[in-house]
């Protein structure tokens, strides 16, 4: 589901992710949170070949790229243009319509959709198990499937924008799904829906908003409670302060020690140019939120993708990150100073493999750019800080968000919007009485957690929650160094979703027989 970040309001960076979303700091003095809701995969330094190289290394999941012409708006019926939406299909191992075969269809995030397809092997390694077609649709206004042609375009103002919706992006899913099925005669194989971070959230509500398209969905660290008071506007940042309290007290001080001494930094005459080369930046800091906004989504994305082996998610990182930047931070010779402890940590999320030489603070190599629209309508996740925390104290300032997005887009967000059309309060009574065969998926290390459902709902509605376990790390590939508690949590998941098929195959063969 992306980080938060602590930058100026269009240099934000889900959900996911991501997924991560931001706070604004209204009690406390600079530096300050930014105010607006970060996205889950966040911007990062790398470059676009290196994506590119990142990608060719899990290309042995094979699929056609194919296009479906999808309505711009779903809810009128007024003439508008339409575009088209991009999508990767593999039929090698699908049994067929004949023997009702399923379909595993992740619902797109907020960027990219190989970039997810690359990073999602549970779903291409258990299709052959299940006889199961895979779909990868993009969510529109993302990558390749970009209204009004380009995105210059689809991004150019509030009334072009204005169709960047999750309720717009989950018709697509319901439309694309319901054709794909006709023109295969496929109307009764069954569909199971996948998703991570922001696409956890999709794939949940769009069990619960179209049942009759979907008989279950696997939501993976998905912060579907992170709106409203549902839950503490801290749990975030406490999470990820915590993550590097329990590695290291003294990494975790001098963290929190840093952002006074930037700031002091920051104010002298030369400053920010003195700070440009302390943290080996390619252009000159135009402003301190700027380095914030790159500090604080480095720490933020490492307590996310703190995964026990190595992994290039976000990144190229060592296993257990969080351990290895505390060791750098720890470890630097008597008499460092403190922002030259701070980069040599930092170091380790922008530059693990060594081959940077400079840092771009805007770079979006994953074409994430979409969220900060969403969270100034519809995707307002409040955040705050205490004083313990790592981070700068920081109080949720709704009328300053407010201001940001309309200075931002000429749009007033709608906090209460994603509570009302999807539920959030009292949630569990809701999904008691009308939802199933949902699985919550989290990990306790990842800062989203604290937004999702821990518990059990009912026997359909599950929780399975690891200790250990990170950002959507259940939906990677099966590597040799997976934990013992992984397979585990990975072997629940195929089983409930074997009993969600099983389940429906009798239902099917029951009225057959009728």
């Amino acid at each position: 589901m992306a980080t938060p970040s602590l930058a100026t309001p269009l240099a934000l960076s889900l959900l996911h992710l991501l997924l991560v979303f931001l706070c604004h700091s209204s009690a406390s003095p600079n530096p300050r949170l930014s105010n607006r809701t970060p996205r889950f995969p966040a911007r990062s330094s790398l470059t676009t070949p290196q994506l590119l190289t990142q990608q060719q290394q899990h290309q042995q999941y094979r699929y056609e790229t194919r296009y479906f012409e999808q309505q711009l708006d779903h809810f009128s019926f007024a003439d508008l243009p339409t575009f088209r939406q991009r999508y990767l299909i593999n039929t090698e191992y699908w049994a067929g319509p004949a023997r009702m075969g399923p379909i595993f269809f992740y619902c797109g995030n907020e960027g990219e959709i190989q970039w997810f397809a690359a990073n999602t092997g549970f779903v291409w390694e258990i299709a052959p198990r299940f006889g199961a077609m895979v779909v990868f649709p993009e969510h529109r206004y993302y990558g390749e499937s970009m209204p009004y042609g380009s995105i210059d375009e689809a991004y150019k103002n509030a009334t072009t924008l204005a169709h960047l919706t999750a309720e717009q992006a989950l018709a697509d899913f319901a439309i694309l799904i319901t054709d794909l099925k006709k023109n295969l005669s496929a109307e009764a194989c069954p569909v199971v829906l996948f998703g991570g971070s922001y696409g956890g959230m999709l794939a949940a509500w769009m069990r619960l908003k179209y049942p009759h398209i979907a008989i279950g969905a696997l939501a993976s660290s998905a912060p579907v409670l992170q709106f409203e008071d549902i839950v503490p506007p801290e749990t975030f940042y406490d999470i990820v302060s915590n993550s590097f309290r329990r590695e290291s007290t003294s990494c975790f001080n001098t963290i929190r020690e840093s952002w006074g001494i930037l700031e002091s930094e920051g104010q002298k005459n030369d400053g920010l140019l003195q700070l440009t080369k302390t943290f080996r930046l390619c252009r000159k800091l135009g402003s301190m939120d700027d380095l914030y906004n790159w500090l604080e989504s480095a720490y933020s994305y490492l307590a996310m993708v703190n995964y026990p082996y190595p992994a290039n998610f976000m990144m190229p990182l060592p296993g257990d990150p969080i351990k290895e930047v505390c060791r750098k931070i720890d470890n630097c010779p008597n008499g460092t100073s403190v922002l030259d402890r701070l980069f040599a940590g930092v170091s380790v999320y922008y530059n693990y493999t060594g081959e940077f030489d400079c840092f771009q603070l805007d770079d979006d190599p994953h074409g994430l750019d979409g969220w900060n629209w969403q969270a100034c309508t519809e995707m307002v996740m409040p955040m705050s800080t205490k004083q313990d925390s790592m981070f700068p104290a920081s109080d949720y300032n709704y009328t300053s968000y407010q201001l940001d997005c309309w200075n931002s887009f000429r749009v007033k967000p709608r906090p209460k919007w994603i509570t009302t059309e999807f539920g959030g309060h009292d949630f569990k009574t809701a999904l008691k009485m009308f939802g199933s065969n949902i699985i919550f998926s989290n990990g306790l290390l990842d800062p989203w957690s604290g937004g999702s459902v821990l518990d059990d709902v009912s026997d359909s509605i599950v929780a399975l929650v690891t200790e250990k376990g990170a950002h959507h790390l259940d939906l990677r590939a099966v590597t040799a160094e997976d934990p013992d508690w992984l397979l585990e949590q990975r072997e629940s998941e195929i089983k409930l979703i074997r009993g969600w098929l099983h389940d429906y195959y009798d239902k099917k063969q029951a009225f057959f027989a009728m």
